[in-house]
């Protein structure tokens, strides 16, 4: 098996955690609905949102109708609401740092240009990254297998079994497996070091300690 090129990283719940019930209840507090009921709301909503093709003021249009809200959120309340659910995993951060140059390190995110540039600015590692394979920008979004297969392109068509794949849904590392990539569930930091380590990918400095 040959070494690892390439390690493909998630965003969300992997470098930045997102609760997904602060939002609901932000949601909630503006427009009254349960936030149970904006939960299932939202559902229909995350996949245009992620491909790109639900954005802008027909984004805030829709989530707005969904807290149950009677008028549409203005500009500002939106982007408080819509980002107020993000938290940087600073411990995982110092294991990727420690990746770059010993591998290619890539993002693949299901994620929207609102919530893209919140993010970016906070994540100052992802500058050194060598490609962001963005949902919202490809119009494709995990699980189909075409966004791993543009993320292999842009990276130079590596072999994919020199690739490794992290993310916290099982269902998207499923399919990275079936394209030949070693794709691995990331669930915690101390669980990730272990995973890198198996994979011959540990820390240096840690190893030498």
């Amino acid at each position: 098996m040959p070494g690892i090129e390439v390690v493909f990283l998630d965003l969300g719940n992997v470098l930045a955690f997102h609760d997904d019930d602060v939002l609901f209840r932000r949601l909630s507090e503006y427009g009254g609905a349960p936030p149970e009921v904006i939960r299932e709301r939202l559902l229909a909503l995350w996949d245009p949102c992620n491909r790109g093709t639900l954005a802008g003021d027909q984004l805030r249009r829709a989530i707005s109708q969904a807290s149950g809200a009677t008028t549409v959120m203005d500009a500002q309340t939106f982007f408080e609401v819509w980002t107020c659910y993000f938290r940087i995993h600073q411990e995982v951060l110092p294991m990727v740092e420690a990746l770059l140059g010993r591998a290619k390190v890539a993002l693949i995110s299901n994620t929207n240009e609102m919530q893209w540039h919140f993010l970016r600015p906070q994540l100052p590692l992802l500058e050194r990254f060598s490609a962001h394979v963005l949902s919202y920008e490809l119009g494709l979004a995990k699980p189909d297998p075409e966004i791993f297969r543009a993320a292999l392109r842009r990276l130079g068509n590596p072999p994919p079994e020199a690739c490794v794949f992290f993310d916290d849904v099982l269902a998207f590392v499923q399919v990275a497996r079936t394209l030949g990539i070693q794709a691995e569930v990331f669930t915690d930091a101390a669980n990730f070091r272990v995973q890198l380590a198996r994979l011959g990918l540990a820390d240096p400095a840690s190893v030498s300690r």
